[in-house]
């Protein structure tokens, strides 16, 4: 059983009007980090209309679901990815509307121009991708992907490449405690939470020297105390720390750890050093799923390459996944070059009509390869050997 490249673009084609209405529905009501009960409203319904069985709180997480549509015989189960949540303040400007709008649209695709496939077809809803909150690591923990064979998703770039690598994060916190005084009348009884802060961003900023070049460690004072006429008695820094392993992530962290200690030396305070979630991994993309994936999308006219080993990356909970199973996760191009991620620029992209005609083209190439997955044995078996090589301990 096979479905023509032809077929599942009449039908994402056809789907194109309703998946740029649940697009710019998100874009135009940003959710951050499990909050995202809009966007699980519009998707589901969606895929409800669309024959799916939908299963909202999945994991025990309030905005994910499950979207299940089984097909007539035995198979293979393949999940496409659907991301909803936004940035505090700039809303999606990371694309995130666009991932879930083209992940539920290739699904829906899928089984509309396949209706007998074998196996299953399944749309998980995945929030809290953004600041930390790891949703997909927290779904795993809870098992919703246990029966699952591969997962597929893109994410909307500046650029489109088929594979990227991405560095692993910890999520941080920094909470200095000290003794609250009056701070112009008898600042000499107080221990200033503020100045332990200070010195530990400098600290942090000496640190950088002597990492390699790999590192990235970025953060935002989250509490620098309540009134200037009061020494604050509790500060506080948010912090990320990424490396291109967990192994040099967490080493990195106890560095950190040691930079907050030697600043509350300092200036007579306390501090605390918690994990505000769990670590994001490095990603493994599967090469096999991903040359199917950019070979469909060249064939519709889009110019898509691997990625260069040396170019910048973020992090995502979707490392923790591909460490689990088979995934892809490429990046397709639907703002001007040079265009920032997490800024205002592609939060406004995102909303544009060349970037939904883009995501058409992206859920074109989920579909086929959700497709393939599906009909072709040896594709999939190919994808497992490739994984299975791949979490092999070096010898």
């Amino acid at each position: 059983m096979t479905v023509s490249l032809q077929a599942l673009a009449d039908e994402i084609a056809g789907l194109r009007p309703r998946m740029e209405r649940v697009s710019l529905a998100l874009h135009g009501r940003p959710e951050t980090k499990f909050e995202e009960y809009h966007a699980q409203q519009v998707l589901t319904g969606w895929l409800v209309e669309s024959g799916f069985v939908v299963s909202a709180g999945a994991g025990g997480l309030d905005t994910a679901f499950v979207a299940v549509h089984r097909g007539r015989a035995p198979g293979p189960c393949v999940a496409v990815l659907a991301e909803y949540d936004a940035l505090p303040g700039v809303g999606h400007g990371c694309g995130h509307n666009l991932i879930a709008a083209g992940g539920a649209a290739a699904a829906i695709g899928l089984v509309r121009a396949l209706p007998g496939h074998p196996g299953t077809v399944v749309v998980i809803g995945t929030p809290g991708e953004e600041m930390g909150g790891a949703g997909k690591v927290l779904l795993a923990e809870a098992g919703v992907f246990d029966a699952v064979d591969a997962a597929v998703m893109f994410h909307p770039s500046d650029r489109s490449v088929s594979t990227q690598h991405a560095l692993a994060a910890a999520h941080l916190r920094v909470v200095f405690s000290g003794r609250s005084a009056h701070a112009a009348k008898s600042p000499w009884e107080g221990r200033s939470a503020l100045a332990g802060v200070q010195v530990f961003l400098n600290a942090v900023d000496a640190l950088r020297q002597f990492v390699p070049p790999t590192a990235r460690l970025h953060g935002v004072v989250s509490d620098g105390g309540q009134a200037p006429n009061v020494v604050p008695a509790r500060a506080a820094v948010d912090l990320y720390v990424r490396d291109v392993t967990t192994a040099a992530a967490r080493a990195l962290v106890e560095r950190v750890r040691d930079a907050a200690e030697g600043a509350a030396l300092a200036t007579g305070t306390r501090a605390e050093t918690t994990e505000t979630g769990p670590l994001y991994a490095e990603r493994r993309d599967s090469q096999v799923l991903a040359t199917r994936f950019g070979a469909v999308v060249r064939a519709l006219g889009l110019d898509i390459g691997p990625d260069a080993p040396d170019s910048p990356a973020g992090s995502s909970d979707i490392g923790n996944l591909s460490l689990l199973l088979p995934v892809i996760h490429p990046y397709i191009q639907i703002a001007e070059t040079g265009t920032p991620a997490h800024s205002e620029a592609m939060r406004d992209a995102a909303a544009t009509p060349f970037a939904h005609e883009r995501t058409q083209v992206a859920a074109i190439g989920l579909a086929r390869v959700v497709a393939d997955l599906l009909t072709d044995p040896e594709l999939l078996a190919a994808a497992r050997a490739e994984f299975a090589a791949a979490a092999a301990p070096a010898r």
